[in-house]
């Protein structure tokens, strides 16, 4: 294998393996979303797992329990979408913002 194409090779696994160890660590972190002024709050991990959903009791009207479902699925979105933000910066950092077309993984 001519030396250029080694070094190549070796520059890719570099890659991998600091793209691999990003995702890692992004899956771990958490992300805080809120709606509604701040009366409902949720938090994700970078994974996409949902791990809680708080909110101020005075939002939770028995004539429209619609409403606290839509500020929670607002939050939601809003912390998921902050999460996925940090991941697309991160990776593009890496990459330097080449599309590798899954080549890494």
């Amino acid at each position: 294998m001519p030396k250029d194409m080694r070094q190549l090779m070796q520059q890719a696994q570099q890659m991998q393996q600091q793209l691999q160890q990003a995702q890692a660590e992004l899956a771990d972190k958490t992300y805080e979303g809120s709606a509604g002024g701040g009366v409902v709050k949720a938090v994700v991990r970078g994974s996409g797992e949902l791990v809680s959903v708080t909110f101020d009791p005075s939002v939770l009207d028995p004539d429209d329990p619609e409403f606290v479902g839509d500020l929670v699925v607002a939050a939601v979105n809003t912390a998921m979408r902050t999460a996925s933000e940090d991941a697309s910066s991160a990776m593009g950092g890496l990459t330097g913002g080449m599309d590798l077309g899954g080549l890494l993984g």
